[in-house]
């Protein structure tokens, strides 16, 4: 079995610590001080809320890193399979860090954020990116997945629009959801022919079959799964988009009133 360096762990382990004090610590302070809106959240709200800033604090950085990676380790994008993963793993790390600390809060306040699913998906992250940090296969493949985080932003404001009472048609509301959907196509659904491309291409070569079955199985299944589920939510996001964009009364001044901070 292949172990991993102690970089890659060390950088897990300060993630997950950091994750957890900004979920125990950082959030409460910082939402306490700048979003009145916050002291009346229920406490089950409130959990959720901490969780969702941590959410959108770990796609930024990651989602932000894999860009940098994509665009400038000439390593990895000229040999996708074995080319030498080690910015990747400072990012799978601190994802994998992320990831624990989440899933170890979802268990803990499982009343309040629990779902099955997450759970699931973390598990099958953290199973792929296995192969990731302890041999170091796949480095391109595992970071292109990353790019997805960074539609997790809009996703998680529209959510705290929504708990802080702004209206549907409000103006933040209508330009976040018009965000939320583009930014969903493009980081998800505009970036699979490149992304397939590149899996076709190694496919059959002779580093594919250096790949073990197990580092095969995490890397094909998930990435069909996931993108079936993204282009079924997609069609959802896109539908609601239009709805709003094509119905009547689209924004009035008493909403935009009602859409603004407290």
């Amino acid at each position: 079995m292949e172990s991993f360096s102690p970089l890659v762990l060390s950088i897990a382990a300060t993630s997950f610590v950091t994750f957890q004090c900004l979920f125990h610590f950082v959030s409460p302070w910082i939402s306490a001080q700048f979003f009145p809106g916050y002291h009346r959240l229920s406490p089950r709200h409130t959990i959720e809320w901490n969780s969702r800033t941590v959410s959108t604090l770990h796609a930024l950085i990651v989602g932000l890193f894999c860009l940098y990676i994509l665009l400038h380790d000439d390593a990895v994008n000229e040999d996708p399979v074995w080319g030498d993963p080690s910015l990747v793993k400072i990012n799978v790390a601190i994802t994998c860090g992320y990831l624990l600390s989440d899933m170890l809060l979802i268990c803990y306040y499982w009343r309040a954020i629990g779902d099955k699913f997450f759970v699931i998906h973390h598990l099958a992250a953290l199973y792929a990116y296995y192969y990731v940090l302890s041999i170091g296969m796949l480095p391109y493949f595992a970071n292109f997945r990353l790019v997805a985080e960074l539609s997790t932003p809009c996703v998680n404001q529209r959510w705290f629009f929504e708990v802080l009472g702004y209206p549907k048609r409000s103006l933040p509301n209508m330009v976040n959801g018009i965000a939320m959907t583009a930014s969903f196509f493009l980081v998800r659904i505009a970036v699979m022919p490149l992304y397939y491309s590149r899996m076709y291409a190694v496919y059959g070569t002779e580093p594919f079959y250096r790949v073990t079955f197990g580092g095969r199985c995490a890397w094909m299944g998930p990435s069909f799964c996931l993108d079936i589920m993204n282009v079924m939510w997609m069609h959802k996001m896109a539908r609601g988009c239009i709805g709003v964009l094509r119905s009547p009364g689209k924004v009035n001044v008493e909403k935009l009133q009602n859409g603004k901070v407290h």
